[in-house]
Parts: C-alpha cells; structure tokens; sequence
C-alpha cells in the first residue's frame, strides 16, 4: 500500500510538470547572473509561437526582436526573424528549460543562462498568433496568402507584438508591442517599443473588433490617422491551408 502511495505522488508531479505551460508574457530579468537593469526584454509564448521584443530602459530605443516556431516537448526554436543575427534564421536550437517556480523559468542555452519571470498567463478574447490575410483599399477587401513574407500579431497574457518580415530573404520590415485590452468588441494597444519610431512608444490606439467565422476583424484608425479595416486568421489555419 505504502509503495502504491508513493508512485501515485510520482506520477502527480510527473503530470503537474507537463501541464506546466509557457503561454503567456514573460520578462527577462537575469542573464548570466547578472541583473537586467538597462533594458527591457518581453517575450509572449502563444500556440507554439513566440516573439520577442527588446528596448532601452528609459530612453525607450529599439533593441532587437526575434520570433519563430517552439516546441513544449525538447524546448527548440526555429528563428523566422531575427533583427541583429539574421544567420540564425531557420535554424533550430535546443534549450535547457527549468521551471524554478510557478511564475519563474531558467533557459540555459550555447551561450547564456537566463531567469524569466511570468508578466502574465491571464486569458483574453484575442490571444493567438494571428497572421493579416485582407485589408481594405479603396472600398475594396483585398485577400492576402501568407507565404514567406508575412506580418503576424502576437497577442497573450496581456501583452501584443507585431511583426513584419519575409523568412526567406531574411528582410525586416517593422516590428511593435505593448500591452493591450480586448472587451466588448473594442480592442486598444498601448505601444511600449516601435521599431520604426520611438517617439509613438506611449501612444494608445483603439480599435473595433470582431470575430467571425474564427477570424479577426478589425477596425480603426493606425498610428498615422489613416483608417484601416483588416482581417487576420489564426496562423496554424492560415498555413495549413
């Protein structure tokens, strides 16, 4: 009887540990031992996906991003973009993954040891990768079918980044994130690092969404003042196709 309880708790933890999941906003906090203090590095994990945006703490200049595929299972990436190393693109790289709590991870890779803490985990209409298949112009709803270049809009844990850029030519076009709310069709973005111009960073924008059939419908106006109408599907949908 004793040894049954014992592998009954085994097997407990064994299943609390798998369940654990990534998905969510996370910030850096140490690497290699060291503090962060100079800038600021937010990664959202969602639908096996993630992205990666990094600024100056204070000044709020734009650092880096990086994003592509992940697996829960062995913890590999697959870069699509990388601004700083566009090498790297398309190669998969295993981490070390070590869940130290809760709401803390440690990755240990080739050639850095970092601590991630959780921003947050908490569900929203929105969350998903999203990648923009139809934007209005001239009245006119013209389709899009994303290939190698694309721009995809990562929303979770209360977090958002756009990205745009082509995985093939390794090219990048523009990046963007913050936070962002999403309740009773009206969806606003607070910017906190723009790749393009980081006079926008603290600017809010609303917009009107809705979700139908499974896709995002979206409507407003840019951080320009034009207006804009966009749809956007779930990535693995969109590529599956």
């Amino acid at each position: 009887m004793k040894k049954l309880y014992i592998l009954l708790v085994v097997l407990a933890m064994s299943f609390g540990v798998t369940a654990q999941s990534l998905e969510g906003s996370w910030k850096l906090t140490e690497e290699n031992g060291k503090k962060l203090t100079d800038k600021e590095i937010i990664r959202i994990y969602q639908d096996n996906y993630f992205t990666e945006g990094a600024k100056k703490t204070g000044s709020n200049e734009f650092l880096w991003a990086q994003g592509g595929e992940y697996s829960n299972e062995d913890h590999s990436v697959t870069l699509d973009f990388h601004t700083t190393s566009p090498e790297l693109i398309g190669q998969t790289t295993e981490f070390d993954l070590t869940w130290v709590d809760d709401q803390t991870i440690k990755i240990e890779g080739p050639n850095s040891v970092q601590v991630w803490k959780r921003v947050s985990s908490k569900k929203k209409d929105l969350d998903g990768n999203w990648v923009i298949t139809g934007r209005k112009r001239g009245g006119e709803m013209s389709t899009m079918t994303p290939g190698d270049r694309r721009t995809i809009k990562m929303l979770g844990g209360g977090r958002f980044q756009w990205v745009a850029f082509n995985s093939a030519t390794k090219e990048f076009s523009g990046t963007g994130g913050g936070t962002y709310s999403a309740e009773n069709g009206k969806y606003i973005e607070n910017i906190e690092f723009f790749s393009r111009d980081s006079n926008r960073v603290g600017a809010s924008l609303d917009f009107n969404y809705e979700l139908k059939d499974g896709e995002w419908h979206h409507s407003g106006k840019s951080s320009k003042g034009d207006p804009i109408y966009e749809i956007w599907s779930p990535y693995s949908e969109a590529y599956s196709k």
